[in-house]
């Protein structure tokens, strides 16, 4: 947190300066208004005499509303630049975690920390920060000027004082507790509920659904009494807080009352005269103002250090991360040493946490416009071979040198379909492709026919997960993001897995229009048909490739 809060300094600094000002008017004001009932009070002045005195009042009053607006305003562009830094970071780092190691964290739960716990960062930086710096000063700067007047009132604000930030602190431990619990709950919340919607149809087999209403209905009555669990804490404290600043203003106005009616006579009380007695008066409350606006915010702070507990732990990096500094550096030398599409993978290991090793060592190049086969059976690794090509993730060792220029096309059997038109989701890989480039995309891919018996052509709504399409539909609309997209560099996993013959020749016939138009593809496959089509098919056993040779008759078919 603190590393954020370097990186707005300056509207940091902004905030409190406007604070200042804002104390230091408060100050003119109420010595100015101190001045004119005097006036008027002790020497029957006319409102021509006090005339300045008002006009000052008047001019203090404007400044302070001009500083508490700066304040305001340097504030929440400290917190909406704290929140923008700390998103971009979750962005980078979940692209840096890529799709693999995202599959262990549940996507409602990322969301949640992505929007929620980063909102709650907004009012440590903007408000309870730059207040933390003010309630130190203003009120220091008070005490002088009472401490001037008469230093037996000093005396009580100075014995006052410390109770508030004692009892902040106290309660604010709690408080801090209580939002991480909070912040554990909802996202646990989220998670429950997005799993009870997607499983939806399988509970309403199984009868389950009405037991799934209750179960989520628990969950969220359970985040219910944690929420007014926080907020019993937050109001109980603030009234406590309030108490104590409404004890010792009340002591000092009973010493003034005293002092200026002559029952006490030991120390500066006899001193007392009506200006000084009330402009102490006015500055009592304004002295704890700032600790009482500080005690408002520290709610902020507890929130703030919950939510930082969950985000610290989603930045730091795994155990099982490889320093992606050198495959970085194996990247740069492959662009200057591979053209587009080409792979080299030299002494490559794969390892996970807690497992043997997956992958490796193994050594293979594939040269641009190659049809590359990958076989074995299912778990042999295929597929985290594929993903250590797509920098999804890292090599344990070894290098993985790549030719990323301009992209890397991905197809696997569970393609990603968003909700909106067909056309929306062909431009995810091509914002600026015209109709007509989708429409030609469509019919390599297999869905000319389909598109023109669709009432809405390329506006066709689609759900999300591909709701109003069939498994092979989307299977060849993925396909047709490949011919959109120009990646020279292909990579399939099983992507004719768990479709009908008539589907599978569609999208084998789309991957033939796809390798004879130069590009390199890497196929994970058990279908006889892709393998007929590549020029070399590895097999993949015990984490190492071998190479499969074929009979004369399947290259002479290939051929």
């Amino acid at each position: 947190m603190k590393q954020q809060a370097a990186g707005v300094r300056p509207w940091y600094r902004g905030a409190v300066g406007c604070g200042l000002l804002a104390g230091l008017a408060t100050l003119i004001q109420m010595g100015a208004l101190a001045w004119v009932v005097d006036d008027v009070v002790s020497n029957q002045a006319t409102l021509g005499d006090v005339a300045i005195g008002v006009a000052l009042i008047v001019i203090a009053i404007a400044a302070r509303a001009l500083a508490q607006w700066g304040q305001e305003v340097c504030g929440q562009a400290c917190g909406l630049r704290v929140k923008q830094q700390v998103r971009a970071r979750l962005l980078v780092r979940l692209q840096q975690l890529g799709p693999v190691r995202l599959a262990s964290r549940h996507s409602a739960g990322l969301a949640s920390q992505l929007v929620d716990q980063v909102e709650s960062l907004e009012g440590y930086y903007s408000r309870f920060l730059p207040q933390m710096v003010l309630a130190a000063l203003i009120p220091l700067v008070y005490l002088v000027v009472v401490f001037w007047l008469n230093w037996l009132a000093a005396i009580w604000l100075l014995i006052a004082a410390p109770l508030i930030p004692l009892f902040m602190a106290l309660i604010g431990m709690g408080a801090q507790r209580l939002n991480e619990a909070q912040f554990q709950a909802v996202t646990r919340l989220s998670g429950h509920f997005l799993d009870r919607v997607r499983g939806i149809a399988t509970l309403q087999l199984f009868g389950l659904a009405e037991r799934s209403v209750e179960e989520v209905s628990e969950v969220a009555h359970d985040y219910r009494r944690r929420s007014l669990k926080t907020l019993r804490v937050a109001f109980l404290s603030s009234a406590v807080l309030e108490f104590f600043a409404a004890v010792s203003v009340a002591v000092v106005a009973i010493y003034i009352g005293l002092g200026l009616l002559g029952y006490i006579q030991y120390g500066p009380a006899e001193q007392l005269d009506l200006f000084s007695g009330l402009f102490i008066l006015l500055l009592a409350p304004e002295f704890f103002q700032p600790l009482r606006t500080l005690s408002q915010h520290y709610h902020d702070r507890a929130s703030a250090l919950g939510a930082a507990e969950g985000l610290v732990s989603l930045l730091e990096p795994d155990a099982d991360e490889a320093a992606p500094a050198e495959c970085d550096r194996s990247d740069k030398t492959a662009s200057r040493e591979l053209v587009p599409g080409a792979v080299e993978l030299v002494n490559v290991e794969l390892r996970h946490a807690g497992r043997e090793r997956i992958l490796g060592p193994l050594s293979l190049r594939i040269d641009t416009g190659e049809v590359v086969a990958l076989i074995g059976p299912s778990g042999s690794g295929k597929s985290s071979l594929l993903q250590l090509i797509a920098g999804f993730i890292a090599p344990s060792a070894g290098q993985v040198e790549v030719r990323r220029d301009p992209a890397i096309a991905w197809l696997d059997q569970r393609p990603l379909i968003i909700q909106g038109t067909l056309a929306d989701n062909l431009r995810l890989v091509a914002p600026d492709a015209s109709d007509e480039s989708l429409r030609n995309a469509l019919t390599q891919a297999g869905l000319g026919q389909w598109l023109a018996s669709a009432p809405g052509g390329l506006e066709t709504p689609l759900g999300e997960r591909g709701v109003g399409l069939s498994g092979g539909e989307g299977q060849r609309l993925a396909l047709a993001r490949v011919f959109l997209s120009p990646a020279r560099l292909v990579l399939l996993d099983e992507p004719t897995a768990a479709l009908d013959p008539e589907t599978e020749q569609h999208v084998i016939a789309g991957l033939t229009q796809l390798a004879a138009s130069g590009r390199t593809l890497i196929v994970a496959t058990h279908h006889p048909a892709i393998m007929a089509m590549a020029g070399r098919v590895f097999a993949i056993e015990q984490g190492r490739l071998s190479r499969v040779e074929r009979s004369a008759d399947a290259r002479e078919t290939n051929s």
